[in-house]
C-alpha cells in the first residue's frame, strides 16, 4: 500500500458517477470533448491529473499536455483528477466511469485483476518493448498467474524512519556533522524517543492508529520482531498468524511506547498517514515511519526545510531482523479502455519521464519534475528502481545530480541498509487491507486502555482475519 495510498480519502462518489477536477467549467470541457470525438480523436481521460490545490504540479501537467498535443495531435487529453478508493472503485469501474489511467497501490492489482476491473495491457507493452525493462519484482505484482500484465509502475518505495533534524539537534542526538544518530534497534528508538520527549517536549514517535495505515506500519514492526503474519498455502487458502508469539511481542512493544515510555503523540487514534507527516513537519514529533517517495509531505506540504529532514533505515528487532516494507504506486487502466486510449496514456507517461524510454522529451519531463521539487522545497533524492534498463537508470541519476538540493548524508544510511540484499519485503499475502484493519483495531485498544490484554486482543484479531481469509477461498 503507497501510502500515499492510505490517506483518509476525500472522494465522495455516487454509485455510478465520480467527480473529476480539471480546468475550466464542465460545460466547456464537455463541449471540447464532443468536438474532439466528432473529429475522430482519441479521448484520453487522465485520472492521474493533479488536484487543483497542487498548483505547481498542475502547471507541470499543463506543459506535458502541450507537448502531448504537439506530438500526438490525434489525442484529446481530458484532465480527470481521481483518487483511488477501495470502497467506491468497483462501482466506478462497473458503471464505465473509470478514467483511462489511474493510480492505485501495490496491494490492489491482484484483487483488481481477479475481479476483471482493469485492462490487460500485455500485448501493448510487448509492442513497445517495455516488459523486459520492468523490475521483475514489480512485474510480478502487476501480472496474473498466466503472465498477463495489467499495469506499469509509477514508482517504488521502502519504509524507513523519517526524522525531524531540528528535534534531534535539540536533544543532542546528532553527530559532529549534524546528521541524526538514527536508532539502530527498536529498543534504541524507544530510549531515543524518551530523550527527545524529555528535552524538547515533542513526541518521540508518531504512531498511527486511526485507519488501515496503522496496521500497515505495525506489520513492518512485527516483521522485525520475527513475525510472519499470513501464509499462502499454495492451494488457494491462507493461514493467519496474527497471534504468534512474535506478533504479540511486537504489539507489546507498542504498548510500552505508550504506557512505559510515554513517547507517542497525544492521541494516536487520531493519527493517519497525512497527519503523521504534519506532526513530523511541524516539529510535534521527531520520528515517523515513512517512505522515500513521500519526502514532499513533511517539507512542501507541512513546511519543514529540506535540510531538516533525514531518513534512516527501519530499526532492527530483538534478534537482529531488519526488514523494510516495499511497495509503490502502479498505473492501471480502465477495463473499458481501447487500445488507442491505452497507447495514448502510455505516450503521456513517456512525456512525463515515467516510462523506460529515454529521449529528449522524457529527460525534459524528469528535469521539470526535479525543478518543481527544488522550487517547492522538496528533497531531490534517489528512488528505488522500477525500470531497470541501464540507460534509464543513468538518465535518472544524471538528473538527480543536476538538481541535488540536500546533503546526501541525510539519506545515506537509509539507502545503504534498506537496499541491502534480503532487507526488502513485500506486503503479506491474503486480503492485506482486511489484515491491516484488524491490526488497527488492536492498536486502538492498546494505546487507549492501559489494562488491556494484548495477547487476547491479538487472538481475537487472528480469528477475525482467518474468517476473512476463509471467505477468499470460497
Amino acid at each position: 500500500m503507497r501510502k500515499k495510498q492510505l490517506l483518509s480519502l476525500a472522494l465522495i462518489a455516487a454509485l455510478t458517477t465520480t467527480m473529476f477536477a480539471g480546468c475550466g467549467s464542465s460545460g466547456d470541457k464537455d463541449s471540447a470533448k464532443k468536438k474532439a470525438e466528432k473529429e475522430g480523436k482519441t479521448v484520453l481521460s487522465l485520472g492521474i491529473w493533479p488536484s487543483a490545490d497542487l498548483v505547481d504540479d498542475v502547471k507541470n501537467f499543463e506543459k506535458y499536455k502541450e507537448t502531448m498535443n504537439e506530438q500526438h495531435s490525434d489525442v484529446y487529453v481530458e484532465p480527470a483528477s481521481y483518487t483511488y478508493a477501495t470502497d467506491t472503485f468497483v462501482s466506478l469501474a462497473e458503471s464505465g466511469n473509470c478514467p483511462t489511467i489511474f493510480e492505485t497501490w501495490f496491494t490492489e492489482p491482484q484483487k483488481l485483476i481477479k475481479q476483471g476491473l482493469v485492462a490487460d495491457v500485455t500485448d501493448i507493452l510487448k509492442e513497445r518493448g517495455w516488459i523486459d525493462d520492468m523490475s521483475p519484482s514489480v512485474l510480478s505484482l502487476l501480472s496474473d498467474e498466466n503472465g498477463h500484465v495489467y499495469g506499469v509502475p509509477r514508482d517504488a518505495y521502502a519504509l524507513g524512519l523519517m526524522c525531524n533534524v531540528e528535534l534531534f539537534e535539540e536533544a543532542g542526538l546528532v553527530d559532529d556533522k549534524g546528521i541524526p544518530k538514527f536508532p539502530q534497534t527498536w529498543d534504541e528508538l524507544a530510549k531515543d524517543a524518551k530523550i527527545i520527549k524529555d528535552k524538547t517536549g515533542a513526541a518521540g514517535l508518531c504512531l498511527l492508529a486511526k485507519d488501515n495505515s496503522g496496521g500497515w506500519h505495525f506489520s513492518n514492526i512485527a516483521w522485525c520482531f520475527g513475525a510472519t503474519l499470513c501464509t499462502d498455502n499454495g492451494d488457494g487458502t491462507y493461514t493467519s498468524h496474527l497471534d504468534s508469539t512474535e506478533a504479540v511481542a511486537a504489539m507489546e512493544y507498542v504498548y510500552d511506547l505508550k504506557w512505559k515510555y510515554d513517547v507517542l503523540t497525544a492521541d494516536p487514534t487520531a493519527e493517519d498517514w497525512a497527519s503523521g507527516f504534519q506532526q513530523l513537519g511541524t516539529g510535534a514529533a521527531a520520528m515517523y515511519i515513512a517512505a522515500n517517495d513521500a519526502v514532499a509531505q513533511p517539507t512542501q506540504v507541512n513546511g519543514l526545510p529540506t535540510d531538516k529532514l533525514a531518513m534512516g533505515a527501519i530499526p532492527a528487532g530483538p534478534n537482529g531482523d531488519q526488514y523494510s516494507l516495499t511497495g509503490g504506486t502502479p498505473y492501471m487502466f480502465s477495463k473499458d479502455a481501447t487500445k488507442e486510449e491505452i497507447n495514448a496514456a502510455l505516450d503521456f507517461l513517456e512525456i512525463m519521464g515515467k516510462s523506460p524510454v529515454v529521449n529528449d522529451t522524457s529527460i525534459e519531463g524528469k528535469q521539470a519534475d526535479a525543478a518543481n521539487r527544488v522550487s517547492n522545497g522538496v528533497p531531490v533524492i534517489k528512488s528505488f528502481p522500477c525500470w531497470i534498463n541501464q540507460d534509464y537508470v543513468d538518465a535518472e541519476q544524471k538528473v538527480i545530480d543536476e538538481y541535488k538540493n540536500v546533503d546526501s548524508a541525510l539519506y545515506d544510511s537509509y539507502f545503504e541498509k534498506t537496499g541491502a540484499e534480503g532487507n526488502l519485503r513485500a506486503e503479506e499475502p491474503g486480503d492485506t487491507q482486511s489484515m491491516y484493519k484488524e491490526l488497527t483495531k488492536v492498536l486502538q485498544e492498546v494505546v487507549t486502555k492501559k489494562d488491556c490484554n494484548v495477547e487476547e486482543l491479538m487472538k481475537t484479531a487472528n480469528e477475525n482475519y482467518q474468517k476473512v481469509l476463509d471467505k477468499l477461498n470460497k
